[in-house]
């Protein structure tokens, strides 16, 4: 996008990009087109909206005028600047001005910096965030990729910490803050990443960092069409950049990131790369939400998310309690609706009795003992589940009931009332976080690995998934695995999915080099539970053969000897440092 060349007055022309629905918004920093508008002061004379004044009417149009709304002095335009009309992809940029008016104010001194300053001194609690990620090579996994820079937003709040999004600092090395008109940038340490919410919490031990900074204040969940204003470091200019719009949409947002359905914002103020973990604001300074992605289809415009404000505080009190992030809890159950009729009837429910039918649940979870399948789910801690599994919300609207249960933290306790065989059961259920079979994140740590006879095996992930088959690996990769990804259960809290990753050709392994990405179900007999099991039978294992038990019917048989003998010569072939990642060796 360097390339591009801007020309004054006229909109930069920017190709169509066809990009995958939901993409949260990454932290990337080339330039392109961004014009961020200037506060004016609070004081600044009001003026005739049917007759401003040169200096506050666009070019080409009239200025436009909301109805019964207040000026926001956060987003208006500063008095000498003529009105920009550049944009870009996801929104206009576009002048605010006053709508309760006078004929006599004219405005002839140029706003002072030192004035806006104190109109918004939120934004002085805006900093740009860099960081240097080393992503870990899924292909080889006792390397690491190479390293990449990239910036993106965040914001000061009390007790000398910095919130900003768990993707901007994924995989980091190094993490600097820089604040808003700041030379220096300062080094930080990563407190905790929540992964599920998309959420990172930073510090920095440098006194000098702090001076002169007020911390955000957080403000209360929005409502339909109230004001927001997201500020942050966007692709397009070094300086802070301010965007505006309205709420549009309140419910439970697929957060790309972290694999999971959590409370969140639509708003259609202009998102883009470099805006994450900037804060959005209301019209009182209040700060309501981080924005963290939007969605990129050509059926859509300006749609961008955030997370609020209960999701945030939940983050940061669960690391107040813990001192570190544990996740949000999960119910564990997969559930039905009971729209119809029949069904109602079949489950034995009442006609004033209302809830949802369980259809599996995980053997992992708590509730697992106590719960059963085909058991109606007809209230959480109080709180009346409807038939299609939503709960009222606010006036006028109503929720997934998933919502009630991430308010909880891991650990917690909540009432359950289910209907079983036409009796009303209460039951007090411990919540836990979910445990995957094939896991959404490695949450820093570097991939498992171990190698035989030059197979090399490993356990899967999503992450490996995206690595081996690209960002449409949920169309790509093999159908066994994808199965297991998108319905299996894992049976206990350490069962992972073992597969042949490859095969470093030798000559011990003649006749098994095509062998990629197939799962091993067993050693000698013996069920694979996990990688550290089945390194641990290999290495003592005493038979005469070695003999793996892969899916689609294959087997792998080596001479144990042999095979033990050749992994020293093949570990030096590629310079491998050694036969098994370090977790394993514990």
């Amino acid at each position: 996008m360097g390339e591009n060349k801007r020309k004054r007055g006229r909109k930069p022309k920017t190709p169509a990009e066809e990009t995958k629905d939901f993409q949260y918004t990454t932290t990337a920093t080339a330039n392109d087109v961004v014009s961020a508008s200037v506060p004016i002061p609070a004081t600044e004379p009001t003026t005739d909206t049917n007759n401003p004044p040169p200096s506050l009417r666009r070019r080409g149009r009239p200025p436009k005028v909301k109805k019964n709304e207040n000026p926001r002095a956060n987003i208006a335009a500063s008095p000498e600047r003529r009105g920009s009309r550049h944009a870009d992809q996801n929104g206009d940029f576009t002048l605010a001005t006053t709508s309760t008016t006078t004929t006599t104010a004219v405005i002839s001194e140029p706003v002072r910096w030192e004035t806006v300053v104190k109109v918004v001194p939120s934004m002085d609690a805006v900093v740009k965030v860099f960081c240097v990620h080393t992503e870990p090579n899924f292909s080889l996994m006792w390397q690491r990729k190479r390293q990449y820079s990239s910036s993106s937003s965040g914001f000061i709040i009390g007790g000398r910490r910095v919130l900003t999004n768990a993707h901007s600092v994924e995989h980091h090395t190094q993490v600097k803050l820089k604040k808003r008109g700041s030379d220096t940038k300062y080094l930080a340490t990563v407190l905790a990443i929540g992964t599920e919410c998309d959420i990172a919490m930073l510090t920095v031990s440098d006194d000098e960092f702090w001076e002169g900074v007020s911390p955000v204040e957080f403000g209360d969940l929005p409502a339909l069409q109230d004001a927001v204003t997201v500020v942050g470091y966007p692709i397009g200019g070094d300086t802070i950049s301010v965007t505006s719009g309205v709420v549009s949409r309140i419910e439970i947002l697929s957060y790309v990131h972290g694999s999971t359905e959590l409370l969140g914002l639509q708003i259609d103020a202009a998102i883009n790369s470099g805006n994450s973990g900037g804060p959005a604001f209301n019209d009182r300074g209040k700060c309501v939400g981080i924005a963290f992605q939007s969605l990129k289809h050509e059926d859509a415009e300006n749609i961008g998310y955030v997370i609020p404000t209960p999701v945030i505080m939940h983050f940061i009190k669960d690391y107040e309690k813990n001192g570190a992030y544990t996740g949000f809890p999960i119910l564990g159950v997969e559930w039905q609706k009971m729209e119809n009729p029949d069904l109602c009837m079949a489950m034995g429910m009442a006609p004033d009795q209302k809830g949802v039918r369980i259809r599996r649940i995980e053997p992992t979870a708590p509730e697992s003992q106590v719960l059963k399948p085909s058991d109606v789910i007809l209230s959480f801690d109080g709180v009346n589940i409807a038939n299609d599994g939503t709960v009222p919300f606010r006036h006028g609207e109503r929720i997934g009931f998933s919502y009630l249960v991430s308010q909880k933290y891991t650990g917690d306790y909540a009432l359950v009332k289910v209907l079983r065989d036409s009796e009303v059961l209460e039951f007090n259920i411990r919540l836990a976080t979910h445990k995957r079979l094939i896991p959404a994140h490695i949450k820093g740590r570097p991939p498992s690995y171990f190698i035989i006879g030059g197979f090399v095996f490993t356990a899967i992930s999503v992450p490996y998934l995206r690595s081996e088959y690209g960002k449409d690996y949920d169309f790509d990769a093999p159908v066994k695995l994808l199965e297991k990804h998108l319905h299996a259960m894992a049976e206990s809290v350490d069962e992972q999915l073992v597969v042949v990753s490859q095969v470093l050709v030798a000559d011990i392994n003649i006749g098994y080099e095509d062998i990629v990405n197939t799962q091993v179900l067993a050693f000698n007999g013996k069920p694979v539970k996990n990688l550290k099991s089945l390194a641990s039978m290999v290495e003592s294992c005493d038979d005469e053969y070695l003999k793996f038990d892969l899916e689609y019917q294959q087997i792998v048989v080596l001479h144990t000897k042999t095979a033990k003998a050749a992994t020293l010569d093949i570990l030096t072939t590629h310079c491998i440092p050694s036969a098994m990642s370090d977790d394993l060796k514990t």
